[in-house]
């Protein structure tokens, strides 16, 4: 993270410009925030890709995608530019973790029980991806964040939409050299398959600090890199025993070879990523969010950014290309129908309930812009005025699109909250989401652990996760999050920065 240049503009799409993330082949990266505070990574678009029409469409339907997948392994989609608008740019939520190239560069290999514990989230990341029919296309040390709760994907969807367009217009290939799977290199085309490679690529890094074609001590070239994706074995000197079959089986030549993500769980067994963190990775977690709070406090105070480095740093790497640049100025990409967090995304039979991303550091009392600015210390329990039952109904809505986006002709949520400390279960929440296609129920039943406590809003998180009604076929994942904030002695509201599904309630009142 560096200061701003003079040259940089003061703000974008309306969010104001802190200081410079970094930036790749597909533009420069600022981090910026939210009126309330909720810092962001505003990613522009180069002109020369923003200014193709290709490009244009796809990146629109891209984020289109990226914003209704919305995981507990994912930065969540927070805004993006307006059809037409010129740069392009994409603002998702910010996190404050190095990234996996970051920590391994710096810091070594990752123990063996770190490694299990990525390969388990990161598969279970890409298969809420996969199982809303996307892909990534572009897992690669540089995009997985090691956060503190559990790692996570970043730059879903803009891999995509250039790609796409490169390859359809050009014949050239957009990727990550020694990550990308074979058939990418050699037909531009990637499907699920294709994520699986990569994440076995990113685990051979985690483990053993280079990539499986990435020969020790060697400066290798893009094309050498790609050549030994097509035609040559993967190494994987360095991987631990009890990981190399199964590294193996991800890094496979047949695309029909590879593991799912399913799969690659159940030969995984168990593992956790909060136990698996090193020490020292979470210090310095902790030392990143304090500095990026100090920065964030500066930004709200009117003092800005100094010359002074913040740690706070995510890194960002976007994919390198391959090809001339596109060309053919257009303006007519259409806006995507945005932020919104479907309860439950329908596949098929299936539905699969997203996160909502919430600030765990959000105030949200009533006095004042000043609070917002400064939250209170957290404490250590539920206050008692937020024990018993709240719940909020609304009448759904009509306006998704029956698949990634549920259609509901009624919605229902309750908390039912108990006395709890911080770290302990405090509840649960129930769901009743009527499917306007089906007449079936899409709603879950979530066991809540109060996660945070801040003034009048209260975070509280998933642990477990179940079908509302065990005959609608709902899947429902665990680490969904809810901010929910106290507007009155009997009831609560959704904060600012929640999004929701469509027609979900945004109110609750108590009662009982």
């Amino acid at each position: 993270m560096r200061s701003l240049d003079p040259t940089d503009p003061p703000a974008i799409g309306g969010y104001p410009l802190l200081a410079r993330l970094g930036a790749g082949g597909m533009g420069q990266v600022y981090l910026s925030r939210t009126p309330s505070g909720r810092p962001l990574a505003l990613k522009t678009v180069r002109a020369e890709y923003g200014e193709d029409p290709d490009f244009a469409r796809r990146f629109a339907r891209e984020i289109t995608s990226s914003d209704r997948v919305r995981s507990p392994w994912a930065a969540s989609v927070v805004d993006y530019s307006p059809p037409g608008g010129r740069p392009q740019w994409l603002a998702t939520e910010y996190v404050a973790a190095p990234a996996l190239s970051d920590w391994v560069r710096l810091h070594g290999p990752l123990p063996e029980p770190a490694v299990r514990a990525l390969a388990l989230e990161l598969a279970e990341g890409l298969g809420t991806v996969h199982r809303a029919c996307l892909t990534h296309r572009d897992v690669k040390p540089s995009n997985v964040l090691l956060a503190q709760r559990r790692p996570l994907l970043i730059d879903f969807g803009i891999a995509r939409a250039a790609d796409d367009t490169r390859h359809t217009r050009t014949g050239g290939v957009i990727g990550s050299p020694g990550y990308m799977p074979p058939e990418q290199v050699t037909t531009g085309t990637s499907a699920e398959p294709g994520d699986i490679f990569a994440l076995g690529a990113v685990l051979v890094y985690a483990a053993t600090g280079g990539g499986p074609f990435q020969r020790t001590g060697e400066e290798s070239s893009a094309a050498r890199l790609l050549y030994r994706v097509v035609h040559e074995e993967p190494a994987l000197d360095g991987v631990p025993r009890s990981l190399a079959p199964l590294l193996a089986a991800c890094l496979s030549k047949s695309p029909q070879a590879r593991p799912t993500t399913e799969e690659l769980r159940g030969r995984l067994g168990a593992g956790a990523w909060d136990i698996a963190l090193t020490p020292g990775l979470t210090e310095d977690i902790g030392a990143r969010e304090a500095e990026l709070w100090g920065l964030l406090e500066r930004s709200a105070s009117g003092a800005g950014f100094g010359p002074t480095p913040v740690m706070a740093t995510a890194s960002y790497e976007a994919p390198t290309t391959y090809g001339p640049p596109p060309a053919d100025p257009s303006k007519t990409a259409p806006r995507p129908a945005s932020r919104l967090r479907p309860a439950a995304i329908a596949v098929g039979a299936v539905a699969v309930v997203a996160a909502v991303a919430a600030l765990a550091w959000l105030n949200g009392g009533q006095d004042g812009a000043d609070e917002n600015r400064h939250p209170s210390p957290a404490s250590d329990a539920l206050p008692a005025s937020w024990v018993g039952t709240w719940k909020g109904t609304s009448a759904g809505s009509l306006e998704g699109d029956g698949v990634l986006n549920p259609r509901t002709t009624s919605a229902s949520v309750t908390f039912t909250l108990h006395a709890a400390r911080r770290g302990e279960l405090a509840g649960r929440q129930v769901s009743h989401e009527t499917d306007a296609d089906s007449g079936k129920d899409l709603g879950c039943t979530e066991t809540l652990r109060l996660q945070e406590t801040h003034g009048t809003t209260m975070i509280f998180e998933a642990v477990t996760g179940s079908a509302s009604d065990p005959t609608s076929a709902v899947l429902c994942l665990r680490g969904n999050v809810y901010a929910l904030t106290m507007t009155g002695p009997d009831t609560l509201a959704v904060g600012d920065e929640t999004t929701q599904t469509q027609g979900e309630p945004t109110h609750y009142t108590r009662v009982s």
